[in-house]
């Protein structure tokens, strides 16, 4: 019997897209190239929740102070993007990469109450389509403040 997927998520194709487009994204930001749609790009590097296998994705990410970096869970979908489940997973092993620099380990927190409603608005102030992907969405987006371990 085939297994039905969830209403909302991406299916086989979607899936295959997004893999290879982040492999090539991946790419240009260990070359050096550090923006996508006008966002500054990052690498999170996390282990797979279930296979234990390394993963890497190219997020969109938001300066935070000095030393600490936000990234948002907005993937298309009803559920939040795989690599913010690994991350929560394994939240000891992540290591972000930025444009042509080596991994740098994280700690991640996901944000709430005024610090999320703080962060969302400097977020969407930057990137209006925030706002506007989660006014389509039936799922309130994860916040996630990075710092150096």
């Amino acid at each position: 019997m085939a297994q039905q997927r969830q209403s909302g998520t991406p299916g086989p194709v979607s899936r295959w897209i997004q893999r290879k487009m982040n492999a090539r994204m991946t790419r240009k930001i260990r070359r050096g190239q550090g923006s996508f749609m006008g966002m500054d790009v990052l690498i999170l590097n996390t282990v797979g929740r279930l296979s234990g296998q390394p993963r890497q994705s190219p997020l969109a990410w938001f300066a935070d102070g000095e030393d600490a970096w936000l990234i948002v869970a907005s993937g298309g979908g009803s559920r939040h993007p795989d690599w913010h489940a690994n991350l929560m997973a394994h939240p000891e092993r992540a290591s972000v990469e930025f444009p042509g620099r080596d991994a740098v380990p994280v700690r991640p927190h996901r944000l709430d109450g005024a610090e999320l409603a703080q962060a969302w608005q400097r977020i969407t102030a930057a990137q209006p389509r925030y706002a506007k992907y989660q006014a389509k969405s039936d799922r309130e987006y994860p916040v996630i403040r990075l710092t150096p371990r």
